[in-house]
């Protein structure tokens, strides 16, 4: 913003006079400025571009040499032909204020235009979920146990990496929730993560899945802070992007706990949907330095403030799991044998 607001110093600050003179000869001030920007790719579906973010820029002023251009994001550029072309990179629909100036010698005139432009996300990991067998071992870890107590909801389940419990088969992820004793416990499941394997900070993550039915299921997709070994929690942040209870069918919950805010009194929002757990939906979140926007197919319906205070701005890394039973998962039904968490894909984006 101060880059911004010194080039628009600079370029409004003064302007040349009517001419000047250079061993006599009259130096003429430019007139006439135009300035018009088009977006690659603006069409009736794609009013602000294409995606790309490429803007092309076509300078014009009667008696110019040369142009300087702001663009609006902290960076300037300068041009003798009157044409210039700039992508921009920060992803979503941003509008800017573009400064021009056109010079003669000594002589210029400015004046300034708004441009919207649209870039696309760019996807910086993703699980498509294509290859039959184990998750890949390169993107997934387990946690496998009971997590002493478990997992500090009183879960019933013990977690393993058995294909049994965890496998990818015809396209998707199978999380495979069932009834049957297990090194203690009288119910297992899986639950991935990609600790130690990756990790962002910011960003638009997507899962398409179909969720288990039963009551007591507690499928999730959610992240932790990659500092929780040294901060523990909830001093690391936990943002829960999709939550759902099959004893609460259909409503799907998003929630954040921090200091002060976990458990029980974390930061949630919920949003009823239909079909949760006979249909696939893509459940979203976009994380930013200002804001963190949970989506259900599309349609927001929570928006939190994001502030420097919080633990939400740094690294994350990313969990898919079914715990059965506990705290929030509730009273599991009796006659509960075996249901499946079927993830289609997930994806992260810049």
């Amino acid at each position: 913003m101060l880059s911004v607001f010194v080039a628009a110093f600079l370029f409004f600050s003064c302007s040349g006079d009517n001419g000047g003179t250079t061993g006599g000869d009259t130096i003429l001030k430019p007139t006439n400025l135009t300035v018009v920007a088009t977006p690659v790719g603006v069409s009736t579906q794609n009013p602000n571009g294409d995606g790309s973010g490429t803007v092309n820029f076509t300078i014009s002023a009667t008696n110019a040499t040369s142009y300087k251009v702001a663009l609006g994001d902290g960076e300037t550029r300068e041009t003798s032909s009157g044409t210039l072309s700039y992508t921009y990179t920060v992803s979503g629909t941003n509008s800017y204020t573009i400064y021009v100036s056109a010079y003669n010698g000594a002589q210029f005139i400015s004046t300034s235009i708004p441009v919207t432009i649209y870039v696309a996300p760019k996807a910086i990991w993703s699980d498509e979920f294509n290859v039959d067998g184990a998750p890949d071992a390169t993107k997934w870890a387990y946690d496998i146990g009971t997590g002493d107590w478990g997992w500090g909801n009183n879960e019933a389940q013990y977690y393993t990496s058995r294909a049994d419990n965890v496998k990818v088969q015809n396209g998707v992820l199978k999380i495979i929730a069932q009834r049957e004793n297990y090194s203690g416990s009288n119910y297992t499941s899986a639950r991935i993560k990609t600790q130690g394997k990756f990790t962002f900070k910011y960003g638009r993550v997507e899962m398409r899945a179909k969720l288990p039915s039963g009551g007591g299921t507690w499928p999730a997709l959610w992240m932790l802070g990659n500092n929780i070994t040294t901060a523990g929690w909830p001093a690391c942040g936990e943002i829960d992007i999709m939550e759902h209870l099959g004893n609460q069918l259909n409503k799907i919950y998003g929630t954040l706990h921090h200091p002060g805010h976990s458990g029980g009194n974390a930061d949630s929002r919920t949003v009823d949907i239909a079909n949760a757990t006979s249909e696939f939906h893509i459940y979203a979140l976009d994380w930013r330095a200002d804001a963190i926007k949970f989506y259900v197919d599309n349609q927001l319906f929570y928006t939190f403030t994001n502030t420097s205070s919080l633990p939400f701005n740094q690294n994350f890394f990313l969990i898919i799991n079914c715990a059965i039973g506990g705290n929030f998962g509730g009273t599991i039904d009796p006659n509960f044998v075996s249901s499946t968490y079927e993830v289609d894909y997930i994806r992260v984006f810049n």
